[in-house]
C-alpha cells in the first residue's frame, strides 16, 4: 500500500493551519498546544523541538511519549469519513487530531474537547 503523502508532510507546515483555523474563531495557539499535548503526551519543549526540526506527521505518532487512550472516544467524520472506519494507524491518529482541531474552532469547551 501506497504511504499517503502527508505521513512525510511535517507537522510544522500544517500547524500554523490548526493555528489559524482556532483564532479565526476566538481560540488560542496555546489551546491548539494542550490539544496536541493532550493527544500525544508531548511537551510543549518537546512541541516546539519538533515543529523547528520539521519532523514529519508519521515520526511525531510514531514517537509520541504516550497517545492518550481516551482518543477512542473521539467519534465521528472528517473529511467526509468516519474516524472510527480508518484502518491505518498514522491516518487515524492524523484525523483524531484534525477533529479535536475542529472541535475548538467551534467553540466546544476545552473539557468536552479533552473528553475530561
Amino acid at each position: 500500500m501506497a504511504k499517503h503523502r502527508i505521513y512525510t508532510t511535517s507537522v510544522a507546515s500544517v500547524y500554523p493551519h490548526y493555528i489559524t483555523k482556532a483564532e479565526k474563531k476566538g481560540r488560542t495557539k496555546e489551546e491548539v498546544d494542550e490539544i496536541i499535548r493532550w493527544l500525544t503526551g508531548y511537551s510543549q519543549q518537546a512541541l516546539d523541538s519538533l515543529l523547528e526540526n520539521n519532523t514529519d506527521f508519521e515520526t511525531f505518532f510514531a514517537e509520541a511519549p504516550k497517545m492518550n487512550p481516551a482518543r477512542t472516544q473521539i467519534t465521528g467524520k472528517i473529511c467526509g469519513v468516519q474516524i472510527e472506519d480508518i484502518e491505518e494507524t498514522t491516518m487515524r491518529e492524523i484525523r483524531y487530531l484534525d477533529k479535536l482541531i475542529d472541535e475548538l474552532a467551534k467553540g466546544k469547551a476545552m473539557e468536552k474537547i479533552l473528553r475530561a
